[in-house]
């Protein structure tokens, strides 16, 4: 056991160096996006079972395999998570390539013209941070939307408080916030018509991007 134990890690170490690139203006080595997604990967976590055994094999394989086949399995398993968790709660899950984006609508997440979170809207955003929190390689835009009734500056002040609100409140559901990015963009990307009642509830929202991280 001790034999296959130093073999595969010493196979790892090969792989680990073979997946890394340097980089041409500071000559440091560093992982390429393959070693950090792709067949790299792959292969160093094909050897966990040299090293594991049992129930713990298991579970650290299938962390691999999900890290091994790239960043649209990656993304793949939060979606069907995010689905899953949010199913019912009026907020939508939005796939766009790589990335995801949740729209909250504002008459569930907030108050009316206010930027208090809603008690009732707090198990919603612990479902979210519980997946954001396990799949940590990603970047997270948080942008807050405003229909176009009220001043100019208002609204930006406004959309931009209900924006920080969510984010604040995710970092306490053990979501990093330096991996949160905050902007408020008034009433400047509406989704419907502002002439309706219902064009503007539907501008008035806060939309979550879920990004893979760069190389």
């Amino acid at each position: 056991m001790g034999m296959i134990r130093n073999t595969a890690l010493a196979a790892a170490g090969i792989l680990a160096l073979s997946a890394c690139t340097t980089n041409p203006y500071t000559g440091e080595r560093q992982a390429s996006k393959a070693a950090t997604y792709g067949g790299g990967a792959a292969a160093v976590c094909a050897l966990v079972g040299a090293i594991e055994s049992g129930k713990r094999a298991r579970n650290a394989a299938l962390g691999c395999g999900i890290v091994g086949a790239g960043v649209g399995a990656y993304m793949d398993v939060q979606e069907a998570k995010l689905r899953e968790q949010l199913q019912g709660t009026g907020v939508q899950v939005v796939r766009e390539g790589d990335n995801l984006r949740l729209v909250m609508p504002g008459n569930i997440t907030f108050e009316t013209d206010a930027y208090n979170l809603r008690s009732s809207f707090y198990p919603v955003l612990n479902s979210v941070g519980e997946v954001l929190a396990k799949y940590a390689d990603t970047t997270l835009r948080v942008s807050g939307h405003t229909d176009s009734t009220g001043s100019r500056s208002y609204n930006q002040t406004l959309s931009k408080q209900r924006a920080g609100s969510v984010a604040d409140y995710l970092a306490t559901r053990g979501v990093d916030r330096s991996r949160m990015m905050v902007e408020g963009l008034g009433p400047d990307q509406p989704i419907a018509d502002n002439a309706s009642t219902a064009g503007r509830s539907q501008n008035r929202r806060v939309e979550l991007y879920i990004l893979p991280k760069s190389a």
